[in-house]
């Protein structure tokens, strides 16, 4: 079986509250918040069938990957 995913990006400046979702098909979310508009966010991408593949953090900036199958 072979499995085709799609990715996203979500992008969190925490000290800026300053928050960006890459989605397929060019589209662009930007958000203001802290830790609860981040759960909140992840939770309705969560819903959508997207997971977190992969997260990276450096200073005050987070930045996950998300990926869910096709």
């Amino acid at each position: 079986m072979i499995f085709t995913y799609e990715f996203a990006t979500l992008e969190w400046l925490w000290d800026g509250g300053s928050i960006r979702v890459n989605l397929p098909g060019d589209q662009e979310r930007m958000f203001s918040g802290g830790y609860n508009e981040v759960v909140s966010i992840l939770s309705d991408l969560g819903g959508q069938g997207w997971d977190v593949a992969t997260c990276a953090a450096g200073g005050n900036w987070l930045f996950w990957t998300l990926r869910r199958q096709r």
